[in-house]
């Protein structure tokens, strides 16, 4: 995997203290998914920030909240669940993945096959704000190529 998770997580530690934000060390826990992968459910009573990377480059970060189970499971495999998915980023704009030859229906399984996923799980009461400060520190730091629109994407 090309994400040093560990790294992430010691440094939001860091981070989440300067924000006065009180966690426990089992608090953020680590599921990597190497490619291969097998998407999983996003565990009762936590919520998470879920990075995709294809290689050396991180392609999205995203979060699901504790009621979001379908955009963490399967909302990034299909292109036509919402337009800010994974598969739909690919359709229209496959050069950072090699242009692999993929349409709606193939898209999904050449994620799960080439791309490796890790998932930031935290537990649903540390609240929705520390979930959007993990979320906002991965991206900062990772700057995936398929985040927001292309207007707001970082030219660096």
């Amino acid at each position: 995997m090309s994400i040093d998770s560990r790294s992430i997580t010691d440094a939001f530690r860091k981070v989440a203290e300067l924000a006065n934000v009180q966690m426990a060390a089992t608090d953020l826990r680590i599921e990597e998914l190497p490619a291969p992968h097998r998407p999983t459910g996003l565990p009762p009573g936590s919520m998470a920030v879920y990075v995709f990377s294809y290689g050396r480059t991180t392609l999205k970060v995203g979060k699901a909240g504790p009621n979001s189970d379908a955009r963490f499971r399967s909302q990034h495999y299909n292109p036509r669940s919402a337009a800010s998915t994974l598969a739909a980023s690919i359709l229209k704009n496959p050069t950072p993945v090699g242009n692999p030859a993929v349409d709606d229906d193939s898209v999904g399984d050449w994620i799960r096959e080439n791309a490796d996923r890790v998932n930031f799980i935290l537990p649903e009461r540390v609240g929705i704000e520390v979930l959007t400060l993990l979320e906002a520190y991965i991206q900062c730091r990772l700057k995936p190529v398929y985040e927001g629109f292309q207007s707001q994407r970082s030219r660096t």
